[in-house]
């Protein structure tokens, strides 16, 4: 089996020569590191294989989950793994794999570089069955922006799924409370800012003054 030893020193050297330029951190000594956006976050993972390697998982995530873990809830990227063989040979392909992280990282800023833009990309995705927070999110998305109609569509959406799970169960708890909220915008805000306050306190990011526009 391959020595694993040498893997996450070369992916984090590589990380850091395209990803820390970029601003980006790593979450400790892990191979996550994360393009900090206030409510929203770029998610760059360089996925571990059962053995010795890498591959590599570029992404949004939606503070507003408030969930303690990071997430992948608009995907820019997915690569199969590569083995680590010789450092020679993880090395080259450690260096592309960042390579491609900060091309696709500078994607997603560009993609999501205000809440409309956010708005536009989650509420003209088409509809996919079991696929519960992509209404979810979408509906945030309009109620923030000043569209209730559109907002509501997406969270009856949310609502009419069998609550098969006691997730489920939570999500259509939220759901009803922002169908109800939905054309004060004022209040989504402050519903949003205080989810989006307490994801950060459990992701133990900084706190930040919110500005959600």
């Amino acid at each position: 089996m391959a020595d694993r030893r040498p893997v996450l020193r070369i992916i984090t050297s590589a990380a850091r020569e395209s990803l820390k330029p970029l601003g980006l951190a790593q979450r400790g000594r892990s191979r996550l590191w994360i393009d900090d956006h206030e409510w929203w976050l770029g998610v760059v993972e360089f996925t571990p294989p059962r053995t010795a390697g890498s591959g590599l998982h570029v992404g949004a995530m939606w503070l507003w989950h408030d969930v303690d873990h990071l997430a992948f809830h608009a995907a820019a990227v997915r690569t199969g793994t590569e083995p680590f063989r010789a450092e020679d040979q993880f090395t080259s392909l450690a260096l592309e794999l960042s390579g491609q992280a900060a091309a696709n990282v500078t994607a997603l800023r560009k993609k999501f570089l205000a809440l409309p833009d956010v708005a536009r990309y989650l509420t003209s995705r088409p509809v996919r069955r079991g696929f519960l927070w992509d209404s979810f999110d979408a509906g945030i998305a309009a109620a923030l922006t000043g569209d209730p109609a559109t907002a509501r569509d997406h969270f009856e959406r949310v609502l009419r799924d069998d609550p098969l799970a006691p997730w489920m169960v939570q999500a259509q708890e939220k759901a009803r409370e922002l169908h109800v909220i939905a054309p004060d915008r004022d209040a989504v805000t402050a519903w949003v800012t205080q989810a989006v306050d307490s994801c950060r306190n459990k992701l133990g990011l900084d706190p930040v003054t919110l500005a959600i526009n």
